[in-house]
């Protein structure tokens, strides 16, 4: 299974619009790709896709891509021992 991460198109790398450099992060965390756009068509700069090995897999507007931010976020936090589950799913926190 390939997990697919939130990243915005920049710019455009070829006059047929098949590959774009998309980013994500910023500062010492930046992170650029060059990724294939075929499966979803020329998108707007500006716009977030969900990439994974290269390859844009569909668009995703703000609302799920915070949530998707959120879920990476508590992966990172859980696999570092920093993991409180109410800080990024209070929804699934029982009381």
């Amino acid at each position: 299974m390939c997990l697919s991460i939130p990243m915005r198109v920049v710019e455009w790398d070829d006059p047929d619009g098949d590959f774009a450099w998309v980013e994500r992060g910023e500062g010492d965390s930046l992170r650029r790709e060059r990724v294939n756009m075929m499966l979803i068509g020329a998108q707007p700069v500006g716009t977030w896709i969900l990439a994974s090995l290269g390859l844009a897999k569909e668009t995703v507007d703000e609302e799920n891509r915070l949530l998707i931010e959120d879920a990476l976020a508590a992966l990172d936090e859980s696999l570092h021992g920093d993991y409180d589950p109410g800080r990024h799913f209070p929804d699934l926190t029982r009381h």
